[in-house]
């Protein structure tokens, strides 16, 4: 079985490397921004003509919430027409998508956490381009996984985990939000999810929620890292609920993941559980 993952300079797309090492059986191919940009029309079809992968894993995203206010026109391209481009080489090739987005495609107004049947109501530009994505792929093909996912972390490139770390390293004070509510997902945990429906090759095909258990500020995201790591007595670490952003936040964006758990039969540990995991593996 052959599988292409797009974006897999990403940390996401390095969990999968990582932890596709044991799963010999499959071909998987790894494609950068630079060995494969998803922008390219004419580049995507000739490589679908001449690899034909069986599952394409869409990692490639333009993740910078902020930055994305100021590059809408990009943020849409990468987020939204590529997609659109990518789900119908996808069913011209009978290639089954697997395609990571985000709980951002909600506003964060309910005080519960968010089914896949709850309405959609992005408020940021990230949001709404992840959104305009996802409807692209669910109007285009059938055979398609999409994955709403929450607060990315890993031990690979820039995110919160890999800041509060540095920060902490260099003896920063932190000041972080208390504002927004949602739940750390560990990118590995993600990554084996994924690779489980490419090695059971599942066919409960459609829109799922996946992230870790339990629920967190920002703020109680930084204070585990730093009591995990004995640095609670030595970094100031300060609760602010008011922290300007050019981008606005969901409040709240908890995904339930009952589908997920009831279609799948998969075990998804709390974020607290994954975090101290993580932190002990990186040492």
């Amino acid at each position: 079985m052959k599988i292409l993952v797009t974006g897999s300079d990403g940390q996401l797309g390095l969990c999968l490397q990582k932890h596709a090492k044991s799963l010999s059986s499959f071909d998987f191919k790894f494609e950068t921004l630079e060995s494969l940009n998803l922008t390219q029309e004419e580049a995507m079809k000739l490589y679908f003509e001449k690899h034909q992968p069986d599952f394409c894993v869409n990692c490639a995203a333009y993740t910078n919430v902020e930055a994305a206010e100021d590059n809408e026109d990009l943020a849409f391209q990468v987020n939204a027409k590529a997609v659109q481009n990518l789900a119908r080489l996808c069913e011209k090739f009978k290639t089954k998508l697997i395609h990571i987005s985000t709980d951002y495609v909600f506003d964060g107004l309910k005080n519960r956490p968010y089914h896949e049947s709850d309405k959609e109501n992005p408020i940021n530009v990230y949001g709404a381009s992840k959104f305009q994505g996802e409807t692209h792929i669910s109007s285009t093909m059938d055979t398609y996984f999409t994955l709403r996912t929450s607060w990315l972390y890993s031990e690979f490139g820039h995110n919160f985990f890999n800041t509060i770390l540095k920060k902490a390293k260099d003896q920063h004070p932190l000041n972080i939000t208390t504002e927004q509510i949602g739940t750390p997902t560990n990118a590995n945990d993600l990554a084996k999810f994924i690779l489980h429906l490419i090695q059971t090759d599942s066919t409960d095909y459609g829109l799922y929620h996946y992230s870790n258990n339990g629920e967190a500020t920002w703020y109680d995201f930084a204070r585990l890292i730093l009591e995990e790591k004995n640095l609670d007595q030595e970094i100031s670490l300060q609760a602010t609920f008011s922290y300007p952003t050019k981008a606005k936040r969901p409040k709240f964006s908890v995904l339930d993941k009952s589908k997920a758990l009831s279609t799948f039969g998969i075990e998804i540990p709390h974020w607290r559980e994954s975090l101290v995991h993580l932190l002990k593996e990186v040492g």
